[in-house]
């Protein structure tokens, strides 16, 4: 089945969404931290922090970082989950160097490594992860249910899969202001810092084309997870998602 968010692509209609991703991102990289910090007021840092300590209980000892970016959300997990092994992947190479660097500077190279892949064709062996994690990530899949799928077949029996996705505010009145803040600010604040004219539009479009809460429960499901649970935070600008192999 396909889904909105699917279509929506950062610079054109013609052409792989997946390819389009790519190149946003290793043109974004240099700014992609201080852009996400600033358009969240910092609040990311928290709602990263509550959804990897929805995890510690479980102990995962191996993890994939799907669409790891910049490595933000691998090296908190590193941090607070005291995991032997973290694998983050991405397809785009500028934001792993990124990571690298930051990696390197946390002194966590031995726990934290990178790799380009495809996150629709992961070259994993199924039942391999503890626990498969990915902040604001998903929302950029070319094929959702063919990702979620991937992350469900590299996990081990009874591991976790932690989605942390942007998604807008489903009631009056944030919903309303916040429609003006990610269609009027968000974009302006984007191009001054990335230059980039088209990231930041990208953006609150596929927020808001994104199945939300209840619609990704059902996702979640039809891919095969099963003790699904899921938490909005801070009126719904992003919401958490746990759920079981």
């Amino acid at each position: 089945m396909a889904y909105e968010q699917e279509e929506i692509k950062p610079y054109d209609k013609q052409g792989e969404k997946s390819e389009q991703v790519e190149r946003m991102f290793n043109k974004i990289a240099h700014s992609y931290d201080l852009l996400n910090h600033a358009l969240s007021l910092g609040i990311d840092r928290r709602w990263r922090r509550t959804a990897i300590d929805s995890l510690g209980k479980h102990k995962p000892q191996r993890i994939l970082d799907v669409a790891t970016g910049t490595g933000d959300f691998a090296i908190l997990s590193a941090k607070h989950l005291q995991p032997r092994q973290i694998i983050g992947i991405d397809i785009s190479d500028g934001m792993m160097d990124v990571g690298r660097e930051k990696v390197q500077k946390e002194g966590l190279q031995d726990i934290i490594s990178f790799q380009r892949e495809d996150c629709l064709h992961l070259s994993f062996p199924g039942n391999s992860f503890d626990a498969v994690t990915s902040s604001y990530g998903v929302r950029n899949f070319q094929d959702l249910e063919a990702g979620l799928c991937e992350m469900y077949r590299v996990l081990k029996p009874t591991g976790h899969i932690l989605i942390v996705e942007l998604t807008t505010p489903p009631h009056f009145p944030m919903k309303q202001l916040f429609w003006i803040y990610a269609h009027a600010i968000m974009p302006l604040l984007g191009r001054l810092i990335s230059h980039d004219n088209s990231a930041y539009t990208y953006l609150p479009s596929s927020m808001e084309a994104f199945p939300q809460a209840e619609q990704m429960e059902i996702i979640l499901q039809k891919t095969g997870f099963h003790h699904i649970h899921w938490k909005r935070f801070t009126f719904g600008i992003c919401t958490m998602y746990l759920a079981e192999k």
